[in-house]
Protein backbone atom coordinates (compact mmCIF):
# COMPACT_ATOMS: atom_id res chain seq x y z
CA UNK A 1 0.00 0.00 0.00
CA UNK A 2 1.43 3.64 -1.02
CA UNK A 3 1.03 7.33 -0.13
CA UNK A 4 -1.12 5.75 2.79
CA UNK A 5 -0.57 8.01 5.86
CA UNK A 6 -3.94 10.22 4.46
CA UNK A 7 -6.37 10.73 2.19
CA UNK A 8 -7.34 8.34 -0.32
CA UNK A 9 -4.53 5.92 0.89
CA UNK A 10 -5.44 5.91 4.47
CA UNK A 11 -8.83 5.03 3.97
CA UNK A 12 -8.01 2.23 1.74
CA UNK A 13 -5.20 0.82 4.26
CA UNK A 14 -7.94 1.27 7.00
CA UNK A 15 -10.90 -0.96 5.02
CA UNK A 16 -8.27 -3.53 4.28
CA UNK A 17 -7.15 -3.51 8.29
CA UNK A 18 -10.66 -3.71 9.01
CA UNK A 19 -11.05 -6.72 6.78
CA UNK A 20 -8.16 -8.36 8.58
CA UNK A 21 -5.68 -7.97 5.85
CA UNK A 22 -1.55 -7.27 7.03
CA UNK A 23 -1.19 -4.19 6.03
CA UNK A 24 2.23 -2.13 4.88
CA UNK A 25 2.05 1.54 4.45
CA UNK A 26 4.21 4.19 3.36
CA UNK A 27 4.58 7.84 3.11
CA UNK A 28 7.21 10.43 3.52
CA UNK A 29 6.10 11.94 6.58
CA UNK A 30 7.21 9.73 9.32
CA UNK A 31 4.87 11.84 12.25
CA UNK A 32 1.34 10.99 10.69
CA UNK A 33 2.20 7.66 9.10
CA UNK A 34 2.99 6.48 12.19
CA UNK A 35 -0.54 8.09 13.91
CA UNK A 36 -2.44 6.75 11.01
CA UNK A 37 -0.76 3.03 11.69
CA UNK A 38 -2.00 3.81 15.46
CA UNK A 39 -5.79 4.26 14.16
CA UNK A 40 -5.73 1.00 11.80
CA UNK A 41 -3.69 -0.83 14.94
CA UNK A 42 -6.38 0.39 17.04
CA UNK A 43 -8.92 -2.15 14.96
CA UNK A 44 -7.58 -4.58 16.61
CA UNK A 45 -7.73 -6.51 13.05
CA UNK A 46 -4.71 -7.33 10.84
CA UNK A 47 -0.71 -6.45 11.66
CA UNK A 48 0.66 -3.08 10.75
CA UNK A 49 4.02 -2.44 9.32
CA UNK A 50 4.72 1.38 8.46
CA UNK A 51 7.60 2.20 6.50
CA UNK A 52 8.52 5.73 5.98
CA UNK A 53 9.71 5.94 2.14
CA UNK A 54 10.02 8.07 -0.72
CA UNK A 55 8.14 6.02 -3.65
CA UNK A 56 9.38 7.71 -6.09
CA UNK A 57 12.56 6.30 -5.13
CA UNK A 58 13.67 2.93 -6.68
CA UNK A 59 15.40 1.77 -3.42
CA UNK A 60 13.28 2.68 -1.41
CA UNK A 61 10.85 0.54 -3.30
CA UNK A 62 12.89 -2.57 -3.18
CA UNK A 63 13.16 -2.07 0.21
CA UNK A 64 9.73 -1.72 0.95
CA UNK A 65 9.15 -4.69 -0.79
CA UNK A 66 11.61 -6.86 0.97
CA UNK A 67 11.03 -5.51 4.35
CA UNK A 68 7.16 -6.81 4.15
CA UNK A 69 7.79 -10.09 2.44
CA UNK A 70 10.50 -10.29 5.43
CA UNK A 71 7.73 -9.32 8.09
CA UNK A 72 4.45 -11.49 6.59
CA UNK A 73 6.45 -13.85 3.91
CA UNK A 74 5.05 -12.58 0.96
CA UNK A 75 2.62 -10.17 -0.79
CA UNK A 76 -1.20 -10.88 -1.93
CA UNK A 77 -2.34 -7.58 -2.66
CA UNK A 78 -0.40 -4.59 -4.26
CA UNK A 79 -2.07 -1.16 -4.00
CA UNK A 80 -0.28 1.61 -6.23
CA UNK A 81 -1.49 4.91 -4.89
CA UNK A 82 0.58 8.21 -5.20
CA UNK A 83 -0.10 11.55 -4.44
CA UNK A 84 -0.98 13.67 -7.84
CA UNK A 85 0.87 15.85 -9.26
CA UNK A 86 0.21 19.93 -9.19
CA UNK A 87 -2.84 21.40 -11.45
CA UNK A 88 -1.65 23.88 -14.04
CA UNK A 89 -1.75 24.78 -17.83
CA UNK A 90 0.61 23.05 -20.09
CA UNK A 91 2.89 25.49 -20.56
CA UNK A 92 3.53 26.13 -16.91
CA UNK A 93 5.28 23.15 -16.27
CA UNK A 94 9.10 22.39 -17.31
CA UNK A 95 10.74 19.45 -18.14
CA UNK A 96 11.50 18.52 -14.19
CA UNK A 97 7.56 18.48 -13.51
CA UNK A 98 7.15 16.16 -15.74
CA UNK A 99 9.90 13.60 -15.04
CA UNK A 100 8.47 14.69 -11.31
CA UNK A 101 4.98 13.41 -12.33
CA UNK A 102 6.08 10.49 -14.16
CA UNK A 103 8.52 8.96 -11.31
CA UNK A 104 5.99 9.59 -8.83
CA UNK A 105 2.70 8.32 -10.72
CA UNK A 106 3.50 6.17 -13.32
CA UNK A 107 7.40 4.41 -12.29
CA UNK A 108 6.35 4.06 -8.93
CA UNK A 109 3.38 1.91 -9.79
CA UNK A 110 5.70 -0.21 -13.02
CA UNK A 111 8.44 -0.90 -10.11
CA UNK A 112 6.39 -1.94 -7.16
CA UNK A 113 4.26 -4.19 -9.74
CA UNK A 114 7.40 -5.78 -10.96
CA UNK A 115 8.27 -6.29 -7.98
CA UNK A 116 5.81 -7.75 -6.32
CA UNK A 117 4.38 -9.92 -9.23
CA UNK A 118 7.13 -12.88 -8.62
CA UNK A 119 5.95 -13.13 -4.71
CA UNK A 120 2.05 -13.12 -6.03
CA UNK A 121 3.01 -16.06 -8.37
CA UNK A 122 4.67 -17.91 -5.23
CA UNK A 123 1.59 -17.82 -3.34
CA UNK A 124 -0.88 -18.99 -6.04
CA UNK A 125 -2.53 -15.32 -6.56
CA UNK A 126 -2.76 -11.66 -6.26
CA UNK A 127 -4.66 -8.70 -6.64
CA UNK A 128 -3.01 -5.03 -8.19
CA UNK A 129 -4.87 -2.21 -7.93
CA UNK A 130 -3.68 0.87 -9.34
CA UNK A 131 -5.66 4.42 -7.71
CA UNK A 132 -5.95 6.97 -10.88
CA UNK A 133 -7.79 10.07 -11.70
CA UNK A 134 -11.41 10.33 -13.51
CA UNK A 135 -9.38 12.51 -15.77
CA UNK A 136 -8.28 9.54 -17.56
CA UNK A 137 -11.87 9.45 -18.28
CA UNK A 138 -13.19 12.57 -19.28
CA UNK A 139 -12.29 16.49 -19.04
CA UNK A 140 -10.24 17.62 -15.89
CA UNK A 141 -9.30 21.41 -16.25
CA UNK A 142 -5.83 22.00 -15.41
CA UNK A 143 -4.58 18.21 -14.83
CA UNK A 144 -2.45 17.59 -17.93
CA UNK A 145 0.57 16.26 -15.75
CA UNK A 146 -2.08 13.79 -13.72
CA UNK A 147 -4.09 12.82 -17.20
CA UNK A 148 -0.83 12.14 -19.28
CA UNK A 149 0.54 9.82 -16.26
CA UNK A 150 -2.14 8.23 -15.15
CA UNK A 151 -3.56 7.32 -19.14
CA UNK A 152 0.12 5.46 -18.79
CA UNK A 153 -0.70 3.81 -15.64
CA UNK A 154 -3.90 2.44 -16.96
CA UNK A 155 -2.46 1.26 -20.20
CA UNK A 156 0.03 -0.96 -18.71
CA UNK A 157 -2.24 -1.93 -16.25
CA UNK A 158 -4.72 -3.33 -19.53
CA UNK A 159 -1.63 -5.30 -21.03
CA UNK A 160 -0.15 -6.66 -17.64
CA UNK A 161 -3.70 -8.26 -16.59
CA UNK A 162 -3.37 -10.09 -19.61
CA UNK A 163 0.13 -11.13 -19.08
CA UNK A 164 -0.46 -12.30 -15.66
CA UNK A 165 -4.25 -13.64 -15.77
CA UNK A 166 -2.77 -17.65 -16.53
CA UNK A 167 -0.92 -17.09 -12.64
CA UNK A 168 -4.37 -15.79 -11.17
CA UNK A 169 -3.05 -12.12 -10.69
CA UNK A 170 -5.92 -9.42 -11.11
CA UNK A 171 -5.05 -6.07 -12.41
CA UNK A 172 -7.53 -3.18 -12.00
CA UNK A 173 -7.57 0.45 -12.34
CA UNK A 174 -10.11 2.56 -9.69
CA UNK A 175 -11.11 5.90 -10.90
CA UNK A 176 -12.12 8.74 -8.65
CA UNK A 177 -13.99 11.52 -8.95
CA UNK A 178 -14.72 14.35 -6.95
CA UNK A 179 -13.66 12.24 -3.65
CA UNK A 180 -13.60 14.80 0.18
CA UNK A 181 -9.36 14.86 0.19
CA UNK A 182 -7.53 17.95 1.83
CA UNK A 183 -6.44 17.88 -2.43
CA UNK A 184 -9.72 18.75 -3.39
CA UNK A 185 -10.01 21.60 -0.91
CA UNK A 186 -6.47 22.88 -2.14
CA UNK A 187 -8.46 23.24 -5.42
CA UNK A 188 -10.90 25.72 -3.76
CA UNK A 189 -10.40 29.68 -4.54
CA UNK A 190 -9.09 31.38 -1.72
CA UNK A 191 -12.37 31.66 0.61
CA UNK A 192 -12.76 31.73 4.53
CA UNK A 193 -13.39 28.75 6.74
CA UNK A 194 -17.22 29.37 6.52
CA UNK A 195 -17.45 29.24 3.20
CA UNK A 196 -16.02 25.78 2.61
CA UNK A 197 -19.29 24.16 2.62
CA UNK A 198 -21.00 26.45 0.33
CA UNK A 199 -17.90 26.07 -2.19
CA UNK A 200 -18.28 22.37 -1.80
CA UNK A 201 -22.09 22.21 -2.64
CA UNK A 202 -21.57 24.47 -5.66
CA UNK A 203 -18.66 21.65 -7.21
CA UNK A 204 -21.38 18.97 -6.43
CA UNK A 205 -23.78 20.86 -8.33
CA UNK A 206 -22.80 19.14 -11.34
CA UNK A 207 -22.74 15.56 -10.08
CA UNK A 208 -26.04 13.25 -10.23
CA UNK A 209 -26.08 12.76 -6.76
CA UNK A 210 -25.44 16.25 -5.55
CA UNK A 211 -22.66 15.25 -3.50
CA UNK A 212 -19.27 15.18 -3.14
CA UNK A 213 -17.77 11.23 -2.35
CA UNK A 214 -16.09 10.37 0.80
CA UNK A 215 -12.99 8.32 0.82
CA UNK A 216 -14.35 5.29 2.86
CA UNK A 217 -16.91 4.86 -0.09
CA UNK A 218 -13.51 4.63 -2.51
CA UNK A 219 -12.12 2.38 -0.24
CA UNK A 220 -14.65 -0.14 0.03
CA UNK A 221 -14.61 -0.42 -3.47
CA UNK A 222 -10.73 -1.48 -2.96
CA UNK A 223 -11.60 -3.78 -0.52
CA UNK A 224 -14.00 -5.62 -3.00
CA UNK A 225 -11.20 -5.53 -5.63
CA UNK A 226 -8.69 -7.27 -3.09
CA UNK A 227 -11.13 -9.73 -2.25
CA UNK A 228 -11.95 -13.65 -3.68
CA UNK A 229 -15.49 -12.23 -4.70
CA UNK A 230 -13.67 -10.02 -7.49
CA UNK A 231 -11.73 -12.92 -8.65
CA UNK A 232 -13.40 -12.25 -12.48
CA UNK A 233 -12.69 -8.64 -12.74
CA UNK A 234 -9.05 -7.77 -14.57
CA UNK A 235 -8.39 -5.19 -17.00
CA UNK A 236 -10.68 -2.61 -15.09
CA UNK A 237 -10.85 0.77 -15.16
CA UNK A 238 -13.82 1.23 -12.85
CA UNK A 239 -15.10 4.69 -11.77
CA UNK A 240 -16.30 5.79 -8.65
CA UNK A 241 -17.97 9.31 -9.26
CA UNK A 242 -21.10 9.51 -8.76
CA UNK A 243 -22.35 9.53 -11.95
CA UNK A 244 -20.39 12.62 -13.09
CA UNK A 245 -19.07 10.56 -16.48
CA UNK A 246 -22.19 10.92 -18.88
CA UNK A 247 -21.01 8.99 -21.54
CA UNK A 248 -22.76 6.05 -22.57
CA UNK A 249 -19.72 3.92 -24.16
CA UNK A 250 -16.26 3.55 -22.56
Amino acid sequence: MLASSKGLGKACAIALAREGANVVITARGKEVLEATAGEMRALGKGKVLAIPADVSQSQAAEDLVAATVGTFGGIDILVNNAGGPPFGSFESFDEAAWQSAFELNLLSAVRFSRLAIPHMRKRGNGRIINIVSLSIRTFLSGSVLSTSIRMGVAGMAKLLSDEVGPDNITVNNVAPGLILTERVRDTLPPHAPEEEERLLAERAKTIPVRRIGRPEELADLVAFLASPLAGYITGATIPIDGGAIRATAP
